[in-house]
């Protein structure tokens, strides 16, 4: 089937540094042909201009659509420029800021973009809690139904999510059947060793616990958790971290950590902010596979080191980490996350995607802590840059 990918924002940060180069790798290795690949920018720009270094790879297949994503009458002329035919899909992914992604999908809904041969790819993040997330996700359905619905949460593709969903399907491998007989304590770190560099509006609306904590390190765990799951039966995965995250308790802010990397309120000029850059949480499952297992996810910018690491840590006082760059699957072999998002959405396959009860449970889980931090406005506790994430040795932050 013919594949046209309408790409929204496409001469944005996102698409520069990800999706043009996983896009170039598909069409170098041949994968999902034929592909022919629209962008789409408010401005008048040159196609060779936007593809920059992948123009060579790009350039026969791409064209371009200038559209105001507030005008309705652009939106029935991007359908027409497309011209979408019985035997042919449209994948729409949107890389436009949050606040736009379910606008444009009712400006698509209104223009005709939403047949059932089209596929609407959405970025995180997903609302800001769980009744933003539950409303972002009823006005999405206004016009495309769930199956059309692919929620994006890049950690899912990454070599962590594939090696550990490898294991997890492996009925010969000890982590098979990881639970409390065997495991002493579960850790999922995401440290960066940045700030929030050119990102400081959006951090500013956002922080670590939305940015990280919600979608990224609860969908890792959700895997460590989850019942085993077969290779041939991936379209359960879904249901499986469902459940997984289903049974834990509600984060209690008590045992939360709350901090802010120094100076960080002068680098987003914005004295006396409240916004995190540190979050260590801890959590619990009410699942009797694993009872009383301690289990922390810790995330923060300007630490000492980049890493996503899953770290189990085994009752006889061994211990399994799974590190990003460091693990390998073989359950395919694609370059990189964004090139499985891209091929996984285009062959139709949902299983690294996220559903909507996911994301709902998330902000669930994390209701408490979000609640009892806006209620806080003392000072946030700070920690100098270069510090480990390990030794952020402050008191909880309620």
């Amino acid at each position: 089937m013919h594949t046209k990918l309408i790409i929204f924002g496409i001469t944005g940060d996102l698409s520069r540094r990800k999706l043009l180069p996983a896009l170039s790798d598909i069409v170098k290795s041949g994968q999902c042909q034929p592909l022919s690949i629209i962008g789409v920018s408010r401005r008048d720009v040159d196609v060779a201009d936007v593809l920059g270094e992948h123009a060579e790879t790009l350039a026969s297949i791409t064209r371009m659509a200038q559209v105001d994503v507030a005008k309705l009458e652009d939106y029935h002329q991007l359908r027409d420029q497309v011209s979408l035919q019985q035997d042919e899909q449209a994948v729409i992914y949107l890389s436009v800021p949050p606040g736009a992604a379910a606008d444009v999908a009712d400006f698509l809904g209104e223009a005709g973009l939403n047949g059932p041969n089209v596929k609407l790819l959405f970025e995180k993040p997903f609302g800001y809690d769980a009744q933003s997330a539950h409303d972002f996700i009823q006005r999405t359905r206004r016009y495309f139904d769930d199956g059309q619905l692919y929620r994006i949460d890049h950690y899912m593709a990454k070599e962590v999510a594939m090696a550990l969903l490898e294991l997890r399907s492996d009925a010969a491998s000890h982590h098979h059947q990881w639970s409390s007989a065997s495991v002493e304590r579960v850790k999922v770190l995401a440290s960066e060793t940045l700030g929030v560099e050119d990102r400081a509006q959006f951090y500013e609306q956002t922080g670590a616990l939305r940015d990280v904590v919600q979608g990224h390190l609860l969908q890792l765990l959700s895997l460590v958790l989850m019942e085993p799951v077969a290779t041939d039966e991936l379209s359960l995965l879904p249901a499986k971290r469902l459940a997984a995250l289903a049974s834990l308790h509600p984060v209690d802010p008590s045992t939360s950590v709350r901090a802010q990397y120094a100076d960080y309120d002068e680098e987003v000029g914005n004295p006396g902010s409240q916004t995190e850059t540190f979050v260590s949480l801890d959590l619990a499952s009410t699942d009797a596979r694993w009872k009383n297992v301690p289990i922390r996810l810790t995330t923060g910018k300007r630490l000492s080191e980049k890493k996503t690491a899953v770290t189990i840590e085994y009752t006889d006082g061994t211990k399994d980490v799974f590190i990003e760059g460091e693990v390998k699957s073989s359950l395919d072999q694609l370059r990189d996350a964004y090139e499985r998002v891209l091929v996984e959405a285009i062959n139709g396959n949902k299983h690294i995607f996220t559903t909507s009860p996911e994301i709902i449970r998330a902000w669930e889980i994390l209701a408490d802590v979000q609640q009892s931090w806006a209620m806080n406005n003392q000072p946030l506790l700070q920690y100098e840059p270069g510090t480990r994430a390990g030794d952020v040795h402050i008191q909880p932050y309620i």
